[in-house]
């Protein structure tokens, strides 16, 4: 029963810390890998274990882009990503990054796109 609890107060606040934290690092860093090279990257959101040992970091390249290469090129850095994220806060332990594709921006298109056929804003209207 414990996996479908909501998040608590504090899991939401470093889940938030480390997306803010993250999205500076990433933007700021000269990422090494090539399939980042010349890619803005925005990190959607931060769910953190109940323990703080483990987040998991959604993210998209920004305006859509090669976003399954972008998301394993993340993965390839989150040990870097992770030791600057241990010297940009203050918390006991550093949690393990893992990088998982935010499809919300591609759910959004989709309802959009499905909202202006004539036959469904018809209906709207």
């Amino acid at each position: 029963m414990a996996r479908n609890k909501p998040p608590s107060q504090r899991q939401l606040k470093a889940g938030e810390l480390i997306r803010r934290a993250l999205a500076e690092i990433i933007a700021k860093e000269n990422l090494r890998d090539p399939a980042l090279q010349g890619v803005s990257v925005t990190i959607s959101e931060v769910r953190a274990s109940a323990d703080l040992k483990h987040a998991v970091v959604y993210a998209a390249p920004l305006g859509g882009g090669d976003s399954p290469s972008v998301i394993a090129a993340l993965n390839r850095c989150s040990k870097f990503l992770r030791g600057r994220l241990g010297r940009e806060m203050e918390m006991k332990s550093t949690p393990a990054l893992k990088f998982v594709e935010d499809a919300t921006f591609d759910t959004a298109t989709e309802m959009q796109e499905i909202l202006n056929r004539p036959e469904v804003r018809q209906d709207l209207e």
